[in-house]
């Protein structure tokens, strides 16, 4: 047995942590967090779901994308402002108007905006031939400013938008509810599966990203395929910023995404740039920051380590693992 793999050592980690909640509560009260913490890791999963499968289909094209945490940032930006602006005129006739298809345009334009400012990230990366991780930090730090000034043209507010009275609906069974966007985020993890290994879509992504020029050979297009793949990822990355402000809140602001595209971008260097992988990877992240949640809202443990916890696991799994993924050889690679 290879007691450096990665999935034993989260395993380990994982029992860990649950005998120290068992240690720390009696019985009754480790199933009754059990039962919170298994939805609580769903709902904080799926923004790193979106964006780490949406970093496996620029990754893997041979495109470092670590603009998706600016991505997020605007596509929760744009899902929010849409979807108030949008409703806005309905609300001024009828307050009280049911408006269901209001926030499916607000994640729309963020499906839009996010790929559009992957597009950008592309442009300069692939066309310009600009440094990739530099082009990917230019978009985050916009992320930190443009926000401000859209949201003082429209609400002459810097912190945050109006609120978005129609936010997604929550679907499921009794007290057990989610947004669509949680069942969708896992759904679509076999779909990226498929594409990857069962389509020529997905032959001809891989092999730009392993081998650009023996692709280009047999008449791939190398140059389409990177953009395709990076925009593709700008899509998700902004699906995972709607579900953060009208899936999750019911408003924007500043900061909200709270550096998940890098650990998001942690979850994929940990799955191997496999979907499968990639998934548990983000689940065990979740579990991590639901369960320091947990832990500082049972006064267990102070605020301060409650906030740094999720970041200290994150380090101390990827520690034992970082050396051992291979990533796809042409990755950060300008081509021709």
């Amino acid at each position: 047995m290879n007691f450096r793999s990665p999935w034993l050592i989260a395993g380990a980690v994982f029992i860990v942590l649950l005998i120290a909640l068992a240690i720390v509560a009696p019985s009754s009260a480790v199933v009754a967090a059990l039962a919170v913490l298994i939805p609580t890791t769903l709902r904080f999963t799926t923004p790193l779901l979106f964006a780490a499968l949406g970093g496996l289909f620029s990754e893997r094209s041979g495109i470092v994308n670590i603009a998706l945490e600016g991505i997020m940032l605007f596509g929760a930006l744009a899902a929010a402002v849409v979807a108030q602006q949008v409703e806005a005129p309905f609300l001024k006739v009828n307050p009280n108007a049911a408006l269901p298809w209001v926030p499916w345009v607000g994640v729309l334009a963020a499906m839009l905006v996010g790929g559009f400012v992957a597009w950008i990230h592309a442009l300069a990366s692939i066309k310009y031939r600009a440094d990739q991780v530099i082009s990917g930090t230019a978009i985050n730090l916009l992320a930190t400013g443009v926000p401000a000034v859209i949201l003082q043209y429209f609400y002459n507010n810097t912190s945050d938008s109006a609120s978005v009275i129609n936010v997604l609906p929550l679907w499921g069974i009794g007290s057990v509810q989610f947004s669509p966007l949680v069942y969708a985020a896992f759904l679509i993890v076999p779909i990226v599966s498929y594409v990857l290994y069962r389509t020529p879509f997905g032959l001809r992504l891989r092999s730009v990203g392993e081998a650009p020029q023996a692709a280009a050979s047999v008449g791939v297009n190398v140059m389409r395929m990177r953009y395709t793949a990076v925009i593709i990822s700008g899509v998700l990355a902004g699906l995972a910023g709607a579900y953060l402000s009208i899936g999750n809140l019911d408003k924007f602001n500043r900061g909200m995404s709270a550096n998940q595209g890098f650990i998001a971008l942690a979850a994929l260097i940990f799955g191997k740039w496999l979907p499968w992988n990639t998934m548990f990877a983000c689940l065990l992240f979740g579990f991590f920051k639901a369960l320091a949640i947990r832990l500082g809202g049972d006064d267990i443990l102070p605020s301060a380590v409650v906030d740094v916890l999720p970041f200290i696991l994150t380090i101390l799994v990827l520690a034992g693992f970082i050396g051992r993924s291979r990533a796809p050889k042409a990755i950060g690679r300008p081509y021709p």
